[in-house]
């Protein structure tokens, strides 16, 4: 969901720049949850074509900057990747907004109600990080 909205936006603001997701746990080709599907469908864009990727398959170590929804998983990633040190971050950590927490809710396994709220945060934190991107 992160990726989609990110892009989306990226290209709203006609800007120069890739995205790219990947999952610690995913397997490779891995259709989206239903949820999923239908909590970006919310926000205008259909999910049905998105596949995942698992990280040991990514380019991960061409990315410029990494970005993660939780510390486990930054610190899954900086195990797997220690060269990335520097380069990688939760999304909260990223553009300072840790006032309520690091952690951005996984809502694998839950309600639509979950995702939707998932959805909102990852939707709030993309625009703080569209702002940071534009004024640096």
């Amino acid at each position: 969901m992160a990726e989609k909205l990110l892009d989306k936006r990226i290209k709203e603001d006609n800007l120069d720049l890739e995205v790219f997701s990947c999952g610690t746990y995913a397997e490779n080709g891995d259709y989206p949850t239903f949820e999923a599907i239908e909590a970006m469908d919310e926000y205008g864009i259909d999910l049905r074509g998105h596949r995942a990727t698992n990280i040991r398959f990514s380019n991960i170590e061409n990315m410029d900057i990494v970005l993660c929804a939780t510390r486990s998983h930054k610190s899954m990633v900086l195990a797997m990747y220690p060269n990335l040190e520097g380069k990688v971050f939760t999304m909260k950590e990223f553009v300072g907004d840790t006032d309520n927490g690091i952690d951005i809710s996984d809502p694998w396994g839950y309600n639509l109600a979950v995702y939707r709220k998932c959805a909102a945060e990852l939707n709030e934190i993309i625009e703080k990080l569209i702002r940071k991107i534009l004024t640096n």
